[in-house]
Parts: C-alpha cells; sequence; structure tokens
C-alpha cells in the first residue's frame, strides 16, 4: 500500500488531510512536530511527504532543505497559510514538489497527491503514445488524432492535452492546470485556460463526436472515456 507521511500540527487540518487520503486507499501517518517529522522521513520507507509549512521544533522549510540536502528525494507537498508568490518560491526552490495553501478544498489536495504519485512512478520506458477513447497523443512526434484523422495543435495546446491525458480520469484544478502548462503563479482573475480548453475542445471534440474533454463546475477540468 502506498505510504504518506503528514507533518502537521493543526489537529484539524492533520485529521482532514488523513480522512481524505485514507478514503483513496492510502495509508498515512500524521506527526505534529517538525523535528520528528524529520526523523519519520528520514527513516520511513514513504511515497510521498505533505508538510506544513509552519511547525513547532523545526519549520517546513528547514526540513524540505534537509532532505534535499542529504539525498532524500521523497515527493513533498508543501502546505501553507503563507500564500504570497516569494513564499510559494522559496518552497519550491528549497526542494517541495507542489505548494498548497490554506484553506484547501480536500479533494484538490488529494488530487496534488495523486499527480505528485503518479510523477513519482516510473514511466514505461517503451511508452510511445497516450491513449484517451479513440484521441492518441504520439509522445515521439508530439502529434495528436482522433479516430485517425490528425489533428494540428500549437505548442501549448500540445502541452495542455499532454498534461489532461497523463491525468486520465483526474479532475485537475485551474490553479493545478496554469501551474503545470504556463508555469507561473496562478491569476484567478485570467481566462486564459477557459480560452485555450476552449480552442482544444473545437479540435479535439468537434461536432458529431462524443466529448472527452469535460468541465467540472467549481473543480476544473477533466479527460475521460465517455460515459
Amino acid at each position: 500500500m502506498t505510504r504518506i507521511l503528514t507533518i502537521e500540527d493543526d489537529a484539524v487540518t492533520a485529521k482532514e488531510i488523513v480522512a481524505e487520503l485514507t478514503s483513496h486507499g492510502l495509508e498515512v501517518d500524521w506527526v505534529a512536530n517538525g523535528r520528528e517529522g524529520l526523523v519519520r522521513a528520514v527513516s520511513g520507507d514513504y511515497d510521498l511527504i505533505t508538510l506544513d509549512r509552519m511547525l513547532p521544533e523545526l519549520d517546513g522549510l528547514a526540513i524540505v532543505t534537509t532532505l534535499r540536502t542529504i539525498g532524500v528525494s521523497t515527493p513533498i507537498l508543501m502546505i501553507s497559510a503563507l500564500s504570497d508568490v516569494d513564499e510559494r518560491v522559496r518552497g519550491l526552490r528549497a526542494g517541495g514538489d507542489d505548494y498548497l495553501t490554506k484553506p484547501f478544498a480536500s479533494d484538490e489536495m488529494a488530487a496534488r497527491v495523486e499527480v505528485l504519485l503518479r510523477r513519482k512512478s516510473p514511466v514505461d520506458k517503451y511508452e510511445t503514445s497516450l491513449r484517451v477513447a479513440d484521441l492518441e497523443l504520439n509522445l515521439i512526434t508530439r502529434e495528436a488524432s482522433r479516430c485517425e484523422q490528425q489533428l494540428s495543435l500549437l505548442p501549448t495546446e500540445y502541452k495542455l492535452l499532454e498534461f489532461l491525458m497523463r491525468n486520465t480520469g483526474q479532475i485537475l484544478s485551474r490553479m493545478m492546470i496554469f501551474e503545470e502548462v504556463w508555469g507561473y503563479h496562478f491569476d484567478p482573475g485570467t481566462n486564459l485556460i477557459d480560452v485555450h480548453i476552449g480552442r482544444l475542445r473545437k479540435k479535439i471534440d468537434p461536432a458529431g463526436q462524443v466529448p472527452l474533454i469535460r468541465t467540472v463546475r467549481g473543480s476544473g477540468y477533466v479527460i475521460a472515456e465517455p460515459l
């Protein structure tokens, strides 16, 4: 079973994390202070760590820096009430793999954990394409086709489609898409994602085809096999 270490001093938040991840079939160990958390992170065989930024005895930034310095490569999802861009950058540059601000939606937290676990999983060295129903993305030629009809994708459309297809069936929030595809802090006032999703839909899901890209109201977008 996949094992998660949650280092979080707030009991309410910790129980929320444990309950949500356990419901997804993950085994979760919880520690409430930074020093014990570091010891467990170093000595335990964990597949991922959720790490609070502000902790008693040893803060989250010190923990992630120490782990990376001694060669521990376990994926780390940093969670913090410190939401400004500078803090995000500090956490990511220190070695965090993702950064989630409080308060957060439990399902988004779980989605981010699942995405990080997928990244950790070794990719089949023979994998050359991704497929959802009759949609195929060739990872070698960087070309897409549906029903064996070639699709003309712009570079950003390709990157967006690849991210969706690598997480087939998984709801991806607008923030997750923005940070993965564009690579910088999400601006909630922009319609950039909506514009690109709209353009991609016109190519992937034209009239007469069963739609593969779906909007999940209030949550984000998902690409999946037809219902």
